[in-house]
């Protein structure tokens, strides 16, 4: 290899390196761009509505404004009227999980006791595992949880890193987009537009879309726990609401404590409360999102899922939180460079 080819290689390896020391950043700019992204779109929406003969940047600043204090407002009232009761039906439910093993322990001796004994292997694993959650202190584990959330100085830093990033991007989003868009030569600069442009319109779909099925989820399982008759039906109603954010894996995790609990009354109970997790499913899966996002945002099922796998190895929970996001984006990508400017041209 030529000395060019070499240097090359060294600055690529160099550029890479750098590139995964300061991934957090690079992921938390990534988190602003997406909001920066959707809130554009009600930004645009309040100008067109108040579009007038006159300075369009001072139409522009104060729909910005409007949008961000709308945005704070919300946030605010979130904060204020739902948060309390759910950090209240959280610690109830980190009061009662002991209860919880121990009546899973004793409805599995019950079983075994009326089984013959060719059907008891399949138990073994089970018996294993519910002496393992009897030695784990529950509230050490609700400890290290909120642990990992309670270093407030980084929480805050981050936050406010993404809010004004967020605000930045959408003051003048135009700047930034034709100084992103110069990085890039000028024969590929209109196709970049196109990439970004479908960028933009996959993220908002996404966004949208996942923002109904959240509410819709959430609304369901707190009526659903409720004429069940289980317990914190509202805490396990929001959270199967707000894990909703991430497909495939968020249902699944979200079942384990209502019927937990439901399993403290009677073992149908909790199977009730499986049935009715899976129908929220079926429901999502075969109307929700088809109705509001399949119209929008082209992915497979295995595609979301080994991406949201793939990123949560490399870069953690922000990265399972940014995994639709991410693909959607590489999506555009490789759509308009690869498949259209390479593999069909050849």
């Amino acid at each position: 290899m030529k000395f060019n080819q070499w240097l090359s290689l060294i600055v690529l390896a160099v550029c890479l390196y750098i590139v995964w020391q300061i991934r957090q950043v690079l992921l938390l700019a990534l988190t602003a761009v997406v909001f920066a992204t959707v809130l554009n779109r009600a930004v645009g929406f309040l100008e067109r509505r108040w579009r007038s003969p006159g300075d369009r940047r001072k139409y522009h600043q104060v729909a910005v404004v409007v949008v961000t204090l709308g945005v704070l407002l919300g946030l605010l009232i979130f904060g204020g009227l739902i948060v309390p009761p759910f950090v209240n039906q959280l610690q109830e439910l980190n009061r009662i999980t002991p209860q919880v093993v121990e009546r899973l322990r004793n409805w599995i001796d019950s079983l075994r006791a009326m089984l013959p004994a060719s059907m008891l292997q399949g138990f073994q694993g089970l018996e294993s595992l519910m002496q393992q959650l009897q030695s784990l202190q529950v509230g050490m584990l609700f400890g290290r949880f909120f642990a990992l959330f309670s270093n407030t100085l980084t929480l805050t830093l981050n936050l406010l890193l993404v809010v004004a990033v967020t605000v930045m991007l959408l003051a003048s989003p135009r700047s930034y987009r034709q100084l992103f868009m110069r990085a890039f030569p000028a024969s590929a600069r209109s196709r970049v537009a196109t990439v970004l442009d479908g960028c933009e319109n996959s993220i908002t779909g996404w966004f949208t879309g996942i923002l109904f099925n959240m509410t819709v989820i959430g609304l369901m399982s707190m009526v659903g726990l409720w004429i069940l008759g289980v317990p914190l039906a509202f805490a396990n109603g929001l959270l199967a609401g707000l894990l909703a954010f991430i497909p495939n894996l968020g249902p699944v995790i979200s079942v384990i404590p209502p019927a937990a609990i439901a399993l403290l009354d009677t073992p149908w109970k909790a199977i009730a409360v499986i049935g009715l997790y899976i129908v929220i499913q079926q429901v999502e899966s075969n109307f929700l999102t088809p109705m509001v996002m399949r119209k929008q945002v082209s992915l497979l099922p295995a595609v979301t899922l080994l991406s949201q796998v793939t990123f949560a190895i490399f870069f953690g929970f922000l990265g399972l939180f940014l995994a639709l996001p991410l693909t959607l984006i590489i999506q555009n990508w490789l759509e308009e460079f690869w498949v259209k400017g390479y593999l069909d041209q050849s």
